[in-house]
């Protein structure tokens, strides 16, 4: 766990789906496609961070927008391909 506030996982799968307007099984297809991966207690537990919530919206948005879950894996990606390109280029 790190100490950036929005990395804490706080919210059980309920509260997440209720948070971001969605289904619980929508959040669950989610990290099956690998595009959020919420923390796990030790008993198993999904536990959603404010980022995790945030991909979730960022996910629906582009859902929403006509793009596949492969396309906005790929979106994703590439974000943090393009991301990392600019902490070394900055670094």
């Amino acid at each position: 766990m790190t100490d950036r506030p929005g990395d804490v996982p706080l919210y059980s799968i309920a509260v997440a789906a209720e948070l971001a307007d969605l289904p619980a099984p929508t959040l669950r297809l989610y990290e099956e496609k690998g595009l959020v991966t919420p923390a796990r207690t030790q008993g198993g537990t999904r536990r959603y961070s404010e980022d995790d919530i945030a991909a979730i919206r960022e996910v629906a948005v582009l859902q929403g927008d006509g793009i596949n879950l492969a396309g906005i894996g790929r979106v994703l990606e590439l974000r943090a391909e393009n991301a990392e390109l600019r902490r070394r280029l900055d670094g």
